[in-house]
């Protein structure tokens, strides 16, 4: 095995933890409709709904993260030393999540369940935001330097230096809140067809029908905005080690990956088609989460390909186009990279784990009655 080989087999494991990360944030967006819900009973039934599911977003996003930064180690310490401010927003709106599910109904909480709902809205928010906002940087850019050789500076050895912001620039860019935006929006709309897939309550269906209405609509309209940015932006490409900003970078990279861009439009339709035939049938037919959920994993698995395939920079640098960061400039060693290619035939033994607990806690969906009693 290569070291090219198994960069590219872990940008490819990479993309596909990162595409269903991207689908389980409907947990997030579930979240953040509580505190718009005022019938108790409704809202008691999307967080007992919400609550066996959202240790699987929370682990994935954790086996996401250590596979991205094990793998490419330099990404890790470029992005996270550089937008630090973004990465702890988004940890620190996962660990509410987290303490909210598990104190939110436990005999003696002081704050009561409503403080706990609002920090698990809170969560809902501005987890798939700045997740989005995360991930569009790396399409449009940040700024930032590398220069491995001052790893030796004994009084200073930092490899990437950033401006005085911290990661706020990151934040505040357009381009990347469009796509945050839209990442929450996708998360709303999965939210309600999963709701509706997975409650037995018409009140809540009707509900959740009206919602993704309005979510599913936001997100179409976000979703063709910021294909058009991607399409439309520059980026950094690394043929023959000739290092430059190229216009439409990405748009010629789905031109030369010609497949990726067939993945694309089969997604986009299987999301389309779930969101349309739920709202069609009045959400009698409770199965749209599915095809969504499969077009959303595959739209996420194209954007990462194009952005890592086809000599193209997944973190360029607008200061320095040579301090760009791709697959083979910011990998491990091969020695690394063959260990854990070894750990990584595990998962499709989790991947069946996951499927058959998912089975097997939907078996019966929920009711009130199951609640009260």
């Amino acid at each position: 095995m290569t070291i090219e080989l198994l960069q590219n087999y872990w940008w490819l494991i990479i993309s596909l933890l990162g595409a269903l990360l991207v689908f389980l944030l409907f947990v997030q967006g579930g979240q953040s409709m509580l505190i718009g819900v005022k019938n108790a009973d409704q809202r008691s039934l999307m967080i007992n709904s919400l609550g066996r599911k959202w240790e699987l977003t929370f682990t994935t996003l954790v086996t996401f993260g250590g596979a991205f930064f094990a793998s490419f180690p330099l990404f890790y310490s470029t992005s996270f030393g550089g937008t630090y401010w973004l990465w702890m927003l988004i940890l620190f709106s996962f660990v509410i999540q987290a303490i909210s599910y598990e104190y939110r109904s436990k005999k003696g909480n002081v704050y009561g369940t409503k403080f706990y709902d609002t920090l698990l809205c809170i969560n809902g928010i501005l987890g798939p935001l700045l997740l989005g906002v995360a991930v569009g940087s790396m399409f449009f850019g940040n700024e930032f330097c590398v220069t491995k050789a001052k790893i030796l500076d004994v009084e200073a050895p930092t490899i990437s230096t950033w401006g005085p912001k911290h990661g706020f620039e990151a934040i505040v860019c357009w381009k990347n809140l469009v796509f945050g935006v839209m990442i929450l929006f996708l998360a709303r709309t999965l939210a309600s067809l999963y709701f509706i897939n997975n409650v037995n309550d018409e009140g809540l269906q009707k509900a959740q029908n009206k919602q993704l209405i309005i979510n599913g609509g936001a997100f179409v309209v976000l979703f063709l905005i910021t294909i058009v940015l991607i399409l439309t932006s520059n980026g950094v490409d690394t043929t023959d080690d000739a290092v430059q900003w190229i216009e439409y970078k990405y748009l010629h990279n789905f031109i030369d990956m010609w497949w990726c861009l067939f993945v694309l439009l089969a997604g986009t339709g299987l999301v389309l088609w779930g969101i349309g035939k739920t709202l069609k049938t009045q959400a009698k037919w409770n199965k749209g989460i599915w095809p969504a959920g499969i077009g959303v994993v595959l739209v996420v698995l194209s954007l990462f390909w194009v952005l890592g395939f086809n000599n193209t920079a997944f973190y360029p640098s607008l200061l320095d186009a040579n301090s760009s960061l791709t697959i083979r400039n910011s990998s491990s060693s091969l020695f690394t990279l063959k260990v854990m290619s070894a750990v990584s035939l595990l998962v499709p033994f989790v991947l069946a784990y996951i499927a058959y607990v998912w089975r097997a806690m939907d078996s019966t969906k929920i009711s009130l009655k199951e609640i009260r009693d």
